[in-house]
């Protein structure tokens, strides 16, 4: 018999349960949560209630007519699922929206793959980009509300003009796109770092701030919940790719600071590609699949037609993991010859 068996992720050793790590990640996303809540109030609150009820009824009413088996709604995989799904979109989403998400994130994504441990792509992220391209006015442009003080426990403002509802992503694009040069640009006072470290800018609920999301990677580090292989890899290969198009032409081409700091990259590299079940297992996968999102983010930010493209990139890259598996330690390759 063989014994040099690589199967899928996620492994659980020792004291470790899959209910105690999710229940980790939920702790490390509350910082981003509560970051919204702060900013955008009941809107932020309906988002995060409506897609987490819907993603573990789903699960539970999938499992009660289809797999008739024990449910296991009780490893807050579905909770996980639920407020990646929240964080993803716009805190404006109509519930039917939400809805919609929750059905491909939970019934399409995973559950069609036999549920938690078998799907080949992150459900969050599949439901994200289902949206965008079924739903492109709700999940982009005039959508987004851009967040002003003031509104804790109240509604964000029904109608913002495009300047201010728009991601910086978005607004660099379209402003490089008239011909405006890149200087002029980030004249915008709305662009700063400060505004992106923790900010009022126009975005996803989870893209509000950067020192939330990194509280909560470094809490998950603390943990051993996630290594940094993966995050690090996507960080530094987006850094060093922007960074060298903005040597070539400062003029057309954003800082590489600015693209670690904006859209969705920071929640993709911290809670998406780290995901247990989509990523590779060993060290030398991980860093290949963290360097292959982050070349694909910045084409996909620079070339492509759509402003961000982590969710893109992390899905195109999840295909790819069955094979990343295959790259053993030299240790268990070498036994791996001799049989």
């Amino acid at each position: 018999m063989n014994k040099l068996i690589v199967s899928p992720s996620p492994h659980v050793h020792g004291k470790d349960n899959t209910r105690r790590l999710m229940g980790d990640v939920i702790i490390a996303l509350l910082p981003a949560v509560l970051v919204s809540i702060y900013f955008f109030g009941l809107s932020a609150i309906h988002l995060v209630a409506v897609s987490v009820v819907a993603c573990v009824a789903i699960e539970y009413l999938i499992q009660k007519l289809f797999f008739k088996g024990k449910s296991t709604i009780g490893d807050l995989s579905a909770i996980v699922t639920g407020v990646l799904l929240a964080l993803n979109l716009p805190v404006c989403s109509p519930w039917w929206l939400i809805l919609i998400g929750a059905v491909v994130a939970i019934g399409i994504a995973k559950m069609t793959f036999g549920g938690l441990g078998q799907n080949l792509f992150n459900p969050a992220l599949v439901a994200r980009v289902v949206l965008l391209v079924s739903f492109p006015i709700l999940m982009t442009g005039s959508a987004f509300h851009a967040p002003e003080s003031g509104y804790l426990f109240g509604n964000a403002p029904e109608v913002v003009d495009a300047t201010s509802g728009a991601t910086p992503l978005a607004l660099v694009k379209e402003q490089l796109a008239k011909g405006v040069a890149m200087d002029e640009i980030m004249k915008d006072p709305n662009l700063s770092y400060s505004q992106m470290l923790f900010a009022r800018m126009g975005g996803s609920a989870g893209e509000l701030s950067a020192i939330a999301l990194l509280l909560g990677f470094i809490y998950l580090l603390v943990r051993r919940v996630i290594k940094p292989y993966i995050s690090l890899s996507i960080l530094i290969t987006v850094f060093v790719f922007s960074g060298l198009l903005y040597l070539g032409n400062p003029a057309k081409f954003v800082d590489p600071v600015f693209n670690l700091l904006t859209g969705g990259l920071l929640l993709g590299a911290f809670f998406m590609a780290t995901d247990y079940v989509t990523s590779p297992m060993t060290t030398k996968g991980q860093i290949i699949f963290g360097v292959g999102i982050g070349v694909i983010t910045v084409l996909i930010r620079t070339f492509g037609a759509y402003p961000e493209g982590v969710s893109f990139a992390i899905l195109i890259m999840n295909s790819t993991v069955p094979l990343l598996n295959k790259i053993q330690p030299k240790r268990f390759a070498k036994e791996a010859q001799k049989k």
